[in-house]
């Protein structure tokens, strides 16, 4: 495990690039940055609550910090808003919003690296956030918007780890909490999100489109909805990348592996280690993996086809459901970036999510499927020789095994019944066989 160090890193001078300056129009504006368009470079006002282009309806993002230091001080006393406050754009830190996400361990396994046969794999475990995914540290800089444009009603639309994060979060701020989510939601993710008392709505229709409908909702009913890739939510999916960097001592790895719903993550992690790189903090950006499922994969199946922009997947099947998202909103910014990143892009079958799964078991990591699948795309990607026998890969986490145990019945778990006159007799048999000394 690499545990986090306190460091207090400065600013250093450097020269940026025809492309650094475009990632950072705006930017020179610290106090108060834009929102620009992901693709035509449009800017709109910082106060906005509405995520999407007036003009080409691609997402916005915030613009790029190109000076900051990370604030010294012990992470069991500080939030990653305070660490990190120099690359967020808070006009002002409000401890109040967070639940203390972040500061997730970096665990690796020589075992899996030995297997292999690379320098060595390492696992970003998001699980350990309050809500056991990654998604807190995007609700709890969306909130923190949200709650600084005046808005009392947030919202969001999930397949079920946003749908808890935001309802946590908004309950945790006072505010009258709005979650859509679809009617195929299993009912085993559908009590913890209730839990935390939000007005949960089960909406039957596309849940592509339910996105898009839910913006329009927003403006009309007042409700800062903080969707999967809304600009403040990406800014904090950025503090994952500088965590990797401090628990790596600034020695990034060569590959980061995502796997990839609607690409809101994708954006914010690729966006940190650009952006300590603009501030002198690491020397290079790690080559993003855009990782899917082959039963719902429609960035995956863009890059393969060689489209500039993805396609709706029609009828799509996964027991990887975190990461089920027909038509991803920010897909296109994902396919782009990535593109341009020297990044790839992978999609992996049930069958191979459910066995790396299972391997990770093994080292001690209970990840949801969806979390697999940057294992099973590492090991498909090695076997391509796409990833070298010298290389270092992060594999992102995304959530715990415990949001979706209905899959464990996909699995040969063993488990075994006996009598307690018998069982000394038994522990001796159960290890011979489990050993493989019997068939």
């Amino acid at each position: 495990m690499f545990p986090f160090k306190n460091f207090l890193s400065c600013h250093n001078k450097l020269t940026l690039t025809k492309t650094d300056a475009t990632l950072c129009l705006g930017a020179c504006r610290m106090t108060k940055p834009d929102l620009i368009c992901t693709k035509c470079k449009k800017t709109f006002p910082i106060d906005r609550a509405y995520s999407r282009c007036d003009i080409c309806h691609e997402p916005l993002e915030v613009a790029r910090t190109t000076r900051g230091k990370i604030n010294k001080g012990n992470i069991l006393n500080q939030t990653i808003l305070e660490r990190y406050a120099d690359f967020l754009p808070l006009s002002e830190i409000d401890t109040a919003t967070s639940l203390h996400e972040g500061f997730t361990p970096l665990v690796s396994s020589s075992r899996l690296s030995s297997e292999l046969g690379i320098k060595n794999i390492l696992f970003k475990n998001e699980s350990q956030n309050p809500t056991w995914s990654f998604k807190d540290r995007g609700t709890v800089t969306g909130i923190h918007h949200a709650i600084r444009l005046g808005y009392k009603r947030i919202g969001t639309v999930s397949t079920g780890n946003m749908a808890v994060s935001v309802a946590a979060y908004g309950a945790k701020a006072g505010l009258k909490t709005f979650i859509l989510i679809s009617t195929s939601l299993p009912s085993e993710k559908l009590n913890p999100i209730a839990i935390y008392e939000p007005i949960l709505l089960r909406v039957d229709g596309d849940y592509g489109k339910l996105y898009f409908d839910s913006l329009d909702i927003g403006r009309q009913k007042d409700i800062y909805f903080i969707n999967s890739d809304a600009p403040f939510r990406v800014e904090g999916y950025k503090t994952a990348a500088f965590e990797i960097c401090e628990q790596m001592n600034f020695e990034v790895p060569e590959y980061v592996v995502v796997p990839t719903s609607s690409g809101g993550n994708m954006r914010g992690i690729l966006k940190g280690f650009e952006e300590f790189r603009l501030c002198g903090l690491i020397t290079k950006v790690p080559k993003m993996v855009c990782a899917q499922a082959i039963g719902c994969s429609p960035i995956y199946n863009a890059y393969i086809s060689n489209a500039e922009v993805i396609s709706r997947v029609e009828n799509p099947h996964t027991i990887a459901h975190a990461i089920e998202n027909p038509y991803p909103p920010s897909g296109n910014e994902i396919l782009r970036r990535v593109k341009e990143n020297g990044g790839t892009f992978v999609a992996v079958m049930d069958e191979e999510i459910l066995q790396a799964q299972k391997q990770m078991a093994r080292i001690g990591i209970f990840a949801q499927p969806d979390s697999a699948v940057p294992l099973a795309s590492v090991k498909k990607l090695r076997e391509q020789n796409l990833i070298g026998e010298n290389d270092t890969v992060v594999c992102i986490v995304t959530g715990g095994g415990l949001k979706d145990t209905a899959v464990l019945e996909k699995h040969d778990l063993r488990i075994v019944s006996c009598r307690s006159e018998n069982l000394n007799k038994m522990i001796g048999d159960c290890e011979r066989f489990f050993s493989g000394e019997e068939q």
